[in-house]
């Protein structure tokens, strides 16, 4: 099943729902970050939100729940702001500009990315094939950029690697959070994009060498 996961509330009002699950969810990530899900209890999580674990309760069912509203938020954010630039025209610069982009909206949600990538393991067998789902969507948007620049002539690929390189792409992004550890002394996040967007075009300019 890969249908959004309902997680039941026994509050009706639905802006206080959302308030108090974006609070949980601000707490879960600091938290997760520093200890793990499985060493966070739902006690720690209610403490760090402002409120009891009687409330907490109120708003969701169990820990796995927050994981599962941590991991549809991070992803709505990072599709609906790769959404909001236009980079339909097929060029490569354009595509490059996506790129740029994102890699700054990963660089800004570094520690949901890390908590994300670290714990999504962690998710209910219900909640787990939804958000792999959304990772694939997001995917699927580098994947059309890159698809409108083969069809304007601006890319020479076939239909897996315009495939591989929107998952290359996705996962490059990811990677400044994931590793941030060793690249946070070296490379500042435009180091970063300027290096790897310079890598992934260089490589698809000398492919044509590779026996």
């Amino acid at each position: 099943m890969s249908q959004k996961k309902f997680v039941p509330a026994s509050v009706k009002d639905e802006r206080l729902i959302e308030k108090r699950r974006n609070q949980m969810i601000n707490a879960a990530v600091a938290l997760f970050k520093e200890k793990g899900f499985h060493r966070t209890t739902t006690r720690e999580i209610a403490k760090k939100s402002g409120f009891s674990i009687g409330t907490l309760y109120e708003y969701i069912r169990a820990k796995e729940d927050v994981l599962y509203l941590v991991c549809d938020r991070i992803y709505d954010e990072v599709r609906d702001r790769l959404l909001r630039i236009d980079a339909g025209q097929g060029t490569l610069e354009s595509l490059k500009l996506a790129i740029a982009h994102y890699f700054r909206i990963v660089d800004e949600l570094q520690d949901e990315v890390l908590v994300m990538y670290q714990e999504a393991k962690s998710l209910t067998k219900e909640a787990l094939p939804y958000v792999l789902k959304k990772e694939m969507e997001m995917v699927g948007i580098f994947e059309k950029m890159i698809k409108r620049c083969a069809e304007n002539g601006e890319l020479d690929l076939e239909e897996k690697e315009i495939e591989m390189l929107a998952h290359n792409i996705f996962v490059q992004g990811e990677m400044w959070a994931f590793r941030r550890w060793a690249f946070k002394k070296k490379f500042t996040i435009e180091d970063y994009i300027r290096l790897q967007t310079h890598l992934l075009f260089s490589g698809l300019e000398t492919r044509g060498m590779m026996a």
